[in-house]
């Protein structure tokens, strides 16, 4: 019996950064009257309940660094955490791999610091306009022949591909994956009782350590098709 629909946001109910469609949201009102509905996202809570227009459930923020519920009109962030970063040190780090890997031509910032501790490392600025960040990378190919390097350099962190053209550089132990087991032991639910929708479980997407853990994982790789298919698995 499943209790908790998890769901990644952005690639999963909606385009990167943009409001999801009226299906899709009727999907989602539809699976509440069922089960318990959650979003577990990369990024901060009050940026997630925005981008949804409003969201009468519960959020997870920042791979876990943020909790909050919303009736739908109003935002609660229930629980903040925050990891000191060393903000000089990353810089002087995104600067020597933008030299390196042929990212130094970028619009904004270099680097984009949260309060969390959470770090996006942009390749193409933090300005960049959001057409040019979707037709840079889709497949992911480009930032999976550096991400080793980027690895390598920020070492006490974990790195994930994130969104469309980032890599998130992640405080340890701070995961998804992480994020969703605290949550469920808050609730007192099992594993069994979860299920977890996805598009970003490839090698080293922010999805990829639910994908490979024992929780149920339903892979979207076209948010427009996630109605259909969360009526198939679940309604």
């Amino acid at each position: 019996m499943i209790r908790l629909v998890a769901m990644d946001l952005d690639g999963t109910l909606t385009q990167h950064k943009s409001r999801p469609y009226a299906e899709c949201l009727k999907v989602l009102d539809e699976l509440a009257q069922n089960y318990r509905l959650v979003i577990v996202g990369a990024g901060g809570c009050e940026r997630i309940f925005k981008q949804l227009g409003g969201f009468s459930h519960e959020i997870i923020g920042f791979y876990g660094m943020q909790n909050a519920t919303s009736d739908g009109k109003n935002l609660a962030v229930t629980q903040r955490s925050s990891v000191e970063v060393d903000n000089s040190s990353v810089t002087k780090r995104v600067e020597q791999l933008r030299e390196e890997l042929g990212y130094t031509d970028f619009l904004g910032e270099t680097v984009e610091f949260h309060d969390s501790g959470l770090i996006t490392f942009p390749l193409l600025g933090t300005a960049a306009h959001l057409g040019d960040k979707l037709a840079f990378d889709p497949d992911r190919t480009r930032r999976r022949a550096v991400y080793g390097r980027v690895k390598e350099v920020f070492n006490e962190f974990t790195v994930f591909i994130g969104g469309s053209s980032s890599f998130d550089i992640v405080p340890k132990p701070y995961c998804k994956s992480f994020a969703l087991r605290g949550y469920i032991e808050k609730h007192g639910i099992s594993r069994e009782e979860v299920i977890y929708f996805g598009d970003d479980y490839g090698m080293r997407g922010n999805d990829e350590d639910i994908y490979k853990s024992d929780t149920q994982f339903v892979c979207i790789d076209d948010y427009r098709e996630f109605p259909k298919i969360a009526r198939r698995v679940l309604l």
